[in-house]
C-alpha cells in the first residue's frame, strides 16, 4: 500500500518523527531486529501521526512494529495495550524483551474489574478484552480518568460488532487518544461490515455514518424471513473503492510478498465417508433444512439457525471416529509434530483420547486453560521434542500463539469464517518456520462440512477483494482418496465413550481442569473456621446416601473431572457443546480398601485410570479444602489443587510436596487479595516457583499471618 506523508514534527533532541531518522530513537537491539518491511510499517504509522492499522498477514511480526511505534512516542505515555486474554503474558514478554529500560513495576497487568489501583501510576497498562463489560464500573472510571495518549489494540477485529459492550466502551477511548495503532491479520473475518467500528475508532465519520457505510459497501437491504422483515448488512458492494480508501489508513503485506524465503504452505482436503447410521442422520437433517427454507413460518429464522447449530455439532460427533484414526496414523511417523484444531468440546475430547491411546505426549489448550498457563504449554511444545501434538481450540488458541515447531496442521472441524481458519493455520506458518507447512482439512462427505467449505470460500472472495484488492480462495487440493481410504471404515464415536489408560499416561498431567477464580474462597477463611462447619459433607469413610452419585460408582473408584469445562468462548449460535461431561476415575490403593488410614502421600502417588463406558452424573454440592480453601466438586474425594484428602483436619501432618503446593496456593491467593496493600514485596521472589525449601516454610508462613 502506498505511504502518504503528513506534516513533519520533531521528537526528542530534534529528531524528525517522519522518515528514517525516527528509527534512530529505538533501542539498538530493537532497531537491529526490524526487517525492511517492518521498518516500512513503522514509517507508515509515523506518517499517519501514529493513527493507523497494521494489518499484515499473520506471522509477519505486527507486535514488534507496534512496540517500535509506541516507543518512539514514549514521551506521550502512559501506554494502554488491549489484547485478548490469552495474549496478556506474551505481550509482557515482548515488552520486556525489546524495551529493556522498562522495569517490571512499570508494567501493570489488570487482572480483574476491580484491579484499578495501579492504572494511574504505571507507564504501561495491559488490559484484556474480557474485562470490558458494562458491570465493570470501577475499571471504566479508572480508564477514563487516566488519559491514555498512546494505545495499542491487538486483534482489533474483536471490535467488529457495533452492539458489543467492549466496542461501545473501547472505541471512545481510542478516539480520544492522540496515537492509536490497531493490529490484526484479519481486519474483516468474513464481511465488510466488520471493518466499520475499527475504521470509526481511528477516524470518526471518515466513511460517514454506519448507515452510509452499510448502504455503500455492505449492500444493505431488507430481507424477509417469513413475515419478519430484517435489515441485512451481511453483503458486499463497491469493493474496489473500499480497498482504495482503506489503503490510506491500513498497511497490509502478505507473506508471499515480503518473505520470499519462508517455506510454502500447502493445503489439502481429506474427504471421507461416514458410517451408515451417521450418514442417514446427516441426510435427514438436510431434508429438514430444505423444508424449513421453503416454509413461511414466522419463526423461520430462529428455526433455521437452531438447525444449523445442531448440524454443526452433529457433524463433529459423526466424524470424530475418523479423526481419531487419522491422528493415530499421523503419530506413526516418528518425530512428526503437528497441531490439531477443533471447536466443539466433544471433538476436543475425541482428539485427546486418540493421543492418549497412542501413548504420545501432548498439550491441550481450550477455553478452560488460564492465560498464564497457555504460554507455558506453548513453550513446552516448542522446546520438548517428546511433546508431539498440540490439541487446540480454534477460538482459544487460534491467534497470537507461535507453534513453529509443528510442520503439519490438522483441522478436525471447520469454522464459520475464513479469518479464524487462516489465523489458526498461521500459528505454524510464520517467521521462524524452517519447513513446509502442510494443512489438512478433514471433510466428511454428505455433512455440514460441505456447506461450510463452500461458505468459507465465498466469504474469502469478499475479504480478499476488500483487503488485498483481488479475489482469493482457500485453495486446497483433494488428497489421494486411496491413501486415506481407511477413514471410510472408521468406527462411530459418541461423547459418552471413554477409554482405558495406563497410569503412566497421565502422570505428567495429561488430564487437567481449571476452575473459575471467582469460586475460590478468601484465604482468611483458612485461619477462621467456618460457622457452617456442620454443613460439610460426610467423611469419606461413611457410606454415601442412596441418592448420592457416589453410591453408583464401582468399588474402589474416585471420580475426578476431565478437561471438559465449558468455555465462555463457545457461544450458543456457534455450536455450543452441551454434551455430558466425561469423568475419569482414580483407583483407591489396596490399603485404603482394607480400611486402613490413607496417608496424604498415597493421594499423590495413587495410579489413575479411566474406566470404560462409565458416565458419572453431575453433582452440584461442593466442599472446601481445609488446607488451601479451594472450592471442589462434591464428587471429588481429594482436593483438585493440592490433592489433600477431603476429610483432612486442620493441623494434620502433610508431606513436603503437599505442603509446598498448599503454601504456593496460599501465597498466590494472598497476592491477589492483598494487591492493594504495600506490604507484599516478600511474595514476589517466590510467586513464580511452586516448590520451596524446608527452611523457607516457617518464615514465609509467619509473614503471611502478619500480613493478614
Amino acid at each position: 500500500m502506498r505511504t502518504m506523508r503528513s506534516q513533519g514534527r520533531s521528537g526528542p533532541d530534534g529528531v524528525s518523527l517522519h522518515g528514517k531518522d525516527a528509527l534512530q530513537l529505538l533501542p539498538q537491539k530493537l532497531g537491529e531486529k526490524l526487517m525492511p518491511f517492518q521498518r516500512e510499517g513503522v514509517r507508515f504509522a509515523l506518517s499517519r501521526d501514529g493513527r493507523c492499522m497494521i494489518a499484515d498477514e499473520m506471522g509477519l511480526g505486527k507486535t514488534i512494529q507496534a512496540i517500535s511505534v509506541a516507543y518512539i512516542f514514549k514521551e506521550e505515555w502512559p501506554l494502554l495495550i488491549v489484547v485478548p486474554s490469552s495474549l496478556k503474558y506474551p505481550w509482557i514478554e515482548e515488552l520486556e524483551k525489546w524495551i529493556p529500560e522498562l522495569d517490571p513495576r512499570d508494567i501493570n497487568l489488570v487482572e480483574s474489574k476491580t484491579d484499578t489501583m495501579s492504572i494511574g501510576t504505571s507507564k504501561v497498562t495491559i488490559l484484556g478484552y474480557g474485562l470490558l463489560t458494562t458491570d465493570a464500573r470501577p475499571l471504566l472510571e479508572a480508564l477514563n480518568k487516566q488519559r491514555f495518549d498512546v494505545i495499542l489494540v491487538d486483534e482489533s477485529h474483536y471490535l467488529k460488532s457495533r452492539n458489543a459492550a467492549r466496542s461501545k466502551i473501547l472505541v471512545p477511548i481510542i478516539q480520544n487518544a492522540k496515537r492509536a495503532i490497531l493490529l490484526t491479520g484479519t481486519p474483516a473475518l468474513g464481511r465488510p461490515e466488520e471493518l466499520f467500528m475499527q475504521i470509526d475508532a481511528l477516524y470518526p465519520r471518515r466513511f460517514g455514518t454506519w448507515s452510509d457505510y452499510a448502504k455503500k459497501y455492505c449492500n444493505a437491504h431488507y430481507k424477509f424471513f417469513g413475515a419478519r422483515r430484517q435489515w441485512d448488512c451481511r453483503g458486499a458492494s463497491h469493493l474496489d473503492e473500499l480497498h482504495q480508501r482503506l489503503s490510506e489508513i491500513i498497511i497490509r503485506r502478505l507473506k508471499n510478498q515480503v518473505l520470499t524465503q519462508l517455506p510454502p504452505k500447502i493445503r489439502q482436503r481429506i474427504p471421507f465417508d461416514l458410517p451408515k447410521d451417521a450418514a442417514k442422520e446427516a441426510s435427514a437433517s438436510f431434508e429438514r433444512w430444505e423444508k424449513l427454507m421453503s416454509s413461511e413460518s414466522e419463526n423461520q429464522f430462529v428455526e433455521v439457525m437452531s438447525l444449523i447449530t445442531h448440524m454443526y455439532k452433529q457433524t463433529a460427533i459423526a466424524k470424530a471416529g475418523a479423526v481419531k484414526d487419522y491422528i493415530k496414523m499421523m503419530l506413526e511417523t516418528e518425530q512428526l509434530k503437528f497441531l490439531v484444531f477443533a471447536h466443539h468440546l466433544s471433538m476436543l475430547q475425541a482428539c485427546t483420547e486418540a493421543v492418549i491411546e497412542a501413548k504420545a505426549s501432548y498439550i491441550r489448550i481450550d477455553g478452560s486453560v488460564p492465560s498464564a498457563e497457555r504460554i507455558q504449554l506453548v513453550h513446552r511444545f516448542q522446546n520438548d521434542p517428546d511433546t508431539r501434538v498440540a490439541i487446540l481450540s480454534i477460538q482459544a488458541a487460534g491467534q497470537g500463539l507461535t507453534f513453529t515447531a509443528a510442520s503439519h496442521v490438522v483441522f478436525a472441524e471447520l469454522y464459520w469464517n475464513p479469518g479464524h481458519i487462516k489465523q489458526a493455520e498461521d500459528r505454524a506458518h510464520r517467521i521462524g518456520q524452517t519447513t513446509t507447512v502442510h494443512i489438512h482439512y478433514l471433510i466428511a462427505k454428505g455433512t455440514f462440512d460441505t456447506v461450510m467449505w463452500a461458505m468459507l470460500n465465498r466469504k474469502e472472495t469478499v475479504t480478499g477483494s476488500a483487503l488485498n484488492g483481488k479475489k482469493e480462495y482457500l485453495k486446497a487440493e483433494v488428497g489421494d482418496e486411496e491413501k486415506w481410504d481407511f477413514l471410510n471404515f472408521a468406527k462411530a464415536w459418541t461423547p459418552s465413550d471413554t477409554m482405558k489408560g495406563d497410569s503412566e499416561d497421565d502422570k505428567d498431567g495429561i488430564f487437567f481442569s481449571h476452575f473459575e477464580r471467582e469460586k475460590q474462597h478468601d484465604i482468611r477463611s483458612f485461619f477462621s473456621p467456618s460457622v457452617n462447619k456442620e454443613k460439610k459433607r460426610k467423611r469419606t469413610g461413611d457410606s454415601p446416601s442412596n441418592g448420592s452419585p457416589l453410591a453408583q460408582l464401582p468399588e474402589g473408584a474416585e471420580p475426578v473431572r476431565t478437561p471438559e469445562i465449558q468455555s465462555s468462548d463457545l457461544k450458543a449460535d456457534q455450536g455450543e457443546d452441551f454434551s455430558p461431561q466425561v469423568k475419569r476415575f482414580r483407583q483407591v490403593s489396596p490399603s485404603s480398601r482394607r480400611g486402613g488410614k490413607k496417608s496424604p502421600l498415597s493421594s499423590l502417588c495413587a495410579p489413575r485410570r479411566l474406566s470404560a463406558g462409565l458416565q458419572a452424573p453431575h453433582h452440584n454440592q461442593k466442599w472446601n479444602c481445609s488446607a488451601c480453601t479451594f472450592s471442589n466438586s462434591g464428587l471429588l474425594l481429594h482436593c483438585e489443587m493440592c490433592e489433600s484428602p477431603r476429610n483432612a483436619q486442620k493441623g494434620e501432618i502433610y508431606t513436603h510436596k503437599q505442603l509446598s503446593k498448599i503454601l504456593f496456593l496460599l501465597i498466590h491467593n494472598l497476592y491477589t487479595h492483598a494487591l492493594k496493600t504495600q506490604r507484599i514485596s516478600f511474595i514476589r521472589p517466590h510467586i513464580n516457583s511452586k516448590t520451596f525449601s524446608s527452611s523457607e516454610h516457617k518464615n514465609m508462613f509467619s509473614k503471611m499471618i502478619l500480613l493478614l
